[in-house]
């Protein structure tokens, strides 16, 4: 189908941006960069005619060479639609802020360069039409991404944290060509839209377990899920620019990756209920960490750790739409994180009153989330609560225990009362955001990505751990201030400022590479 060259053209102008940066003068090109930002934002407007031409005329995919549905293949559909438009305009603004960044630098152009590979990886990974060429692409944004953590080179932070980016990247990259490969032999085809048709069916159960293994075992690599994080956490010596296209991009391969193969993990369950663990307890440690780190762009990516094993549990609790939503939401929100980060001292300098404005004790606490709880209630009923699915009916269960923190500062005896009305209206509008979004995102992805199954007893005990784990981590996080002093917090904020020395142990696994591999 014609529509589905639209990411053909996207990648080959990002390609030839590419090759013009590296072409240019290396230090401060000025017309290359305005090349490339006009010819970013001409993948933009490919990307939302993508998006007009599969409203009018459906998904499809455009084969180009190949046999048994290998070779060069683009796919349009509503999944690879969202991720164009999210990679397409995540890149025009990060080339844009970063022809004003990089000025004056010595090696401009190259790294202008290597950003726009870079992005055209990812539009391939994305828009893949075979597996073949979708692994190929997870590889090739990997190496092209290394190139640009290594922008400067004698930096000995930023060897050591390419080193191990590269040891967790190619581990990542076994893991999907095994995959691969058991997919192929599977279903005897590397065509996507073959396999998941065959695989929605319940065809290649054989295979299942293995296949989803190798798949979890490349995200948990590709999202820096626990314990394997530490090199997302190190990668602060690359210039701003590349932490925001890392961070709001490239990290989010691992769930998409997920969702793009959505049927094929519905198949096995054990799989999924381990993602749900490390996904939930990689969420909840990459949270409280962040909460300890004094360096802003440390503490971002601490957050962004924490996102992606939420995105990760959405993934293993069959919430598939949801999970694509969640890429999208902190895409956009992390991009700007990064890119104003370095404002955020001066905010915090000029804040004169930090932390909560009202401490609450035990009882408003207690309050507060059973408030928040009965607000989230109504409004889904309201949404028709009872026809939702009970993994989505305790993931926005979870997401109100965040909204219930600042309850409880509203509902605190020294609060003002303009906080406690303004915090309850912010408790009703997570929860009516919260359902709005999941029924966008089931209506959009209706019919390319599967429901999620009824959950049997497996799963049932999953969800009630992860509202408990959830519940009682929120809830420690309301009442800190009441035992922030306490000489056993303070240990605890040491610990947790060390990240529990799990990157440690990793280090010490590595055993102790000298830099001088690194470059």
């Amino acid at each position: 189908m014609f529509t589905a060259f639209f990411p053909l053209i996207a990648t080959i102008v990002f390609i030839v941006l590419a090759f013009v940066a590296f072409r240019g003068p290396q230090m401060r090109p000025f017309p290359v960069l305005r090349q490339v930002e006009i010819g970013t934002l001409g993948t933009l407007a490919i990307a939302v005619l993508s998006a007009l031409m599969l409203i009018l005329t459906g998904p499809g995919t455009s084969p180009l060479i190949g046999a048994y549905g290998l070779g060069v293949s683009f796919r349009l559909d509503a999944i690879s639609v969202v991720m164009l438009l999210l990679v397409t305009f995540v890149g025009w603004v990060v080339v844009r802020y970063a022809a004003t960044y990089m000025d004056g630098d010595p090696r401009q152009g190259p790294f202008t360069g290597w950003l726009c590979l870079t992005l055209a990886a990812v539009v391939v990974l994305v828009t893949s039409g075979n597996i073949l060429q979708l692994a190929l692409a997870w590889i090739v944004t990997s190496l092209s991404l290394h190139k640009l953590l290594l922008h400067y080179p004698e930096r000995i932070a930023a060897q050591r944290a390419a080193r191990k980016k590269w040891v967790s990247a190619r581990l990542g990259d076994a893991a999907i060509l095994t995959a691969m490969v058991l997919i192929f032999i599977a279903y005897g085809t590397g065509d996507l839209a073959a396999i998941l048709e065959a695989a929605r069916t319940g065809q290649g159960g054989e295979h299942a377990t293995w296949i989803a293994a190798a798949l979890a075992i490349a995200v948990i690599l590709k999202s820096a899920q626990f314990p394997m994080h530490g090199w997302l956490t190190e990668v602060m010596e690359t210039p701003t620019p590349v932490s925001a296209l890392l961070h709001a991009g490239v990290v989010n391969a691992g769930g998409f990756l997920l969702i793009r193969f959505a049927d094929v993990m519905l198949l096995s369950p054990g799989v999924l209920a381990v993602l749900v663990i490390i996904g939930g307890f990689t969420a909840l440690f990459g949270g409280m960490v962040m909460l300890t780190q004094s360096a802003v762009k440390t503490s971002l990516a601490w957050s962004t750790v924490a996102q992606m094993g939420f995105m990760i549990l959405q993934c293993g609790l069959a919430l598939f739409p949801l999970a694509l939503l969640h890429i999208v939401a902190h895409s956009l929100y992390k991009a700007h994180a990064f890119l104003a980060s370095g404002g955020a001292v001066n905010g915090v300098a000029e804040t004169r009153r930090p932390g909560p404005v009202a401490i609450p004790n035990g009882v408003a606490v207690g309050r507060a989330f059973l408030i928040a709880l009965v607000i989230y209630g109504a409004v889904g009923f309201v949404f028709g609560l009872m026809g939702k699915s009970p993994q989505a009916i305790a993931l926005g269960a979870i997401l109100i225990f965040g909204v219930a923190y600042l309850l409880a500062q509203g509902l605190a005896d020294a609060a003002p009362r303009m906080l406690t009305k303004r915090t309850a209206a912010f408790s009703v509008a997570a929860a009516v955001g919260y359902f709005a979004l999941q029924t966008g995102a089931d209506w959009l992805m209706a019919g390319t990505l599967p429901a999620t199954p009824a959950p049997g007893p497996l799963e049932w005990g999953l969800i009630v751990l992860a509202l408990l784990s959830f519940g009682l981590v929120a809830m420690a996080q309301a009442m800190f201030p009441l035992w922030a002093y306490h000489p056993a917090a303070a240990g605890l904020r040491v610990h947790l400022s060390n990240g529990l020395y799990a990157n440690a142990i990793f280090d010490k696994l590595l055993r102790g590479w000298s830099t001088k591999h690194t470059s």
